[in-house]
């Protein structure tokens, strides 16, 4: 059960600064929470920033000063258009959650014209992915095909672009051992010739690397 102080914690939980046992705790809740495990996914680019930002800073600067005009002008625009990203990866994800409830599977779109492929596997625990991706209008149109994964974690479909901007997809809740294999679909604002990688993440720290 997602309470108020689990909702406080996501933030902490997501920039490493929970103590150990809080963890541990938070660790157990994300395992049911689908909510909670969303919330540290979107926060996970925020974490990275500050540690780009901490490593970027110079020796002897101050790590905060006063923002200029066009540094302002700037993070709002970059404030904007993560909030139009945001939008569409929430419809991506309900898309994906009303395909799960519904139990209908969808084939990933591979073969067709225009349509790239992304592909991976893990050795050592037997879990693999293949992604396609066609362009749209609005970005790509994205079909997920993954097997063995081998833990029960809250799991994410991540779009990395060639920049390092990072998307969402979609995420589900991964019953461990023993699973079918998951075909679901979702929609990322970044077309396809934009996206370096995907990775596939589960809230148990693991990650796994799709590349063309």
């Amino acid at each position: 059960m997602c309470n108020p102080q689990h909702r406080r914690d996501v933030g902490a939980y997501a920039l490493g600064v929970l103590g150990a046992a809080d963890t541990f705790r938070f660790d157990e809740h994300l395992e049911g929470c689908p909510l909670c495990a969303g919330g540290v996914v979107e926060l996970s680019g925020v974490a990275a920033a500050l540690g780009r930002y901490a490593r970027l800073t110079p020796p002897g600067v101050a790590p905060l000063v006063r923002a200029g005009p066009g540094l302002v002008r700037r993070a709002v625009e970059v404030v904007a258009a993560a909030r139009r990203r945001t939008r569409r990866r929430r419809l991506a994800v309900v898309a994906a959650a009303v395909v799960l409830a519904a139990g209908v599977s969808f084939a990933a779109p591979g073969g067709g014209r225009g349509s790239d492929r992304w592909t991976g596997a893990d050795r050592g625990s037997g879990m693999t992915a293949v992604v396609t991706a066609g362009a749209r209008e609005w970005g790509a149109d994205v079909g997920l095909e993954v097997s063995g994964v081998p833990e029960r974690a809250v799991c994410s479909l991540v779009a990395v672009g060639r920049d390092g901007d990072e998307e969402t997809v979609a995420t589900w809740s991964s019953a461990g051992p023993g699973e079918a294999p998951l075909r679901l679909n979702g929609g990322a604002a970044l077309r396809p010739g934009a996206i370096a990688r995907f990775e596939v993440r589960t809230t148990a720290g693991r990650r796994l690397r799709l590349t063309r």
